[in-house]
């Protein structure tokens, strides 16, 4: 009797000393973040006399992409405007250069440049992204992240035959050779935009006549009111 009433005070002592101790946490609750504390993005529009946004351009590799891009950021400047490329390589070559070409490597690709371009649109600075994103559910993912009214899919339309005849960097060559799997044209679908905020046809427009028709479009979304 007297063992018995011995294992329950024990039994009783572990439940108590179980229920007292100081749950474990993960790190992700222990994150506070501040943004409400920072200088907001109203404020730091005014400053810069300008409206942020994420201009997003998709296409197939050959496109023109980059090309217009770096047309636009340079515009952009010429016209007293402060934006930043973020371009598929130059990511690639930095912070993403741990990311390979599978189907979740492109997924979290897509989504760490969408949370860099948010900062930026937090910033007052307009970004814009010249990213194959070849897929609505991985544009997608950066339009959540970004926010639908500050993000504008812009796409870049050449025909297949005139993105391989350009082939600056090869890539296509290397495709139908076999050297490069899951290569979006060859070997890997591309889904056109449904309903893009603007679509240029580079193979009907020269590069100057792209930028200029970009920028014009992009004027009434990027002026203060």
């Amino acid at each position: 009797m007297r063992s018995e009433r011995l294992k329950l005070s024990l039994l009783s002592f572990i439940f108590n000393f179980e229920f007292l101790k100081p749950k474990a946490t993960t790190l992700a609750e222990n994150i506070f973040p501040h943004f409400d504390q920072m200088i907001s993005r109203e404020f730091r529009e005014h400053k810069l006399g300008q409206r942020s946004k994420v201009i997003w351009l998709t296409g197939l590799s050959g496109s023109g992409k980059s090309t217009i891009g770096l047309g636009l950021e340079k515009r952009l400047f010429q016209e007293n405007f402060y934006a930043q490329l973020l371009d598929g390589d130059n990511i690639r070559s930095g912070i993403n250069k741990n990311l390979g070409f599978s189907e979740a490597d492109r997924k979290e690709n897509i989504r760490r440049i969408a949370e860099i371009a948010k900062l930026y649109l937090s910033s007052g600075i307009i970004t814009i992204n010249s990213f194959i994103s070849p897929t609505a559910e991985t544009r997608n993912i950066a339009k959540e992240i970004v926010g639908d009214a500050d993000f504008l899919e812009i796409y870049i339309n050449a025909p297949m035959a005139t993105c391989e005849s350009r082939d600056v960097k090869g890539l296509y060559k290397k495709a139908r050779a076999g050297e490069i799997q899951g290569f979006t044209g060859v070997n890997q679908a591309y889904e056109e935009p449904e309903n893009p905020a603007l679509e240029l046809r580079t193979d009907l427009l020269s590069v100057d006549e792209a930028v200029d028709k970009l920028f014009i479009f992009l004027k009434k979304h990027i002026i203060l009111p």
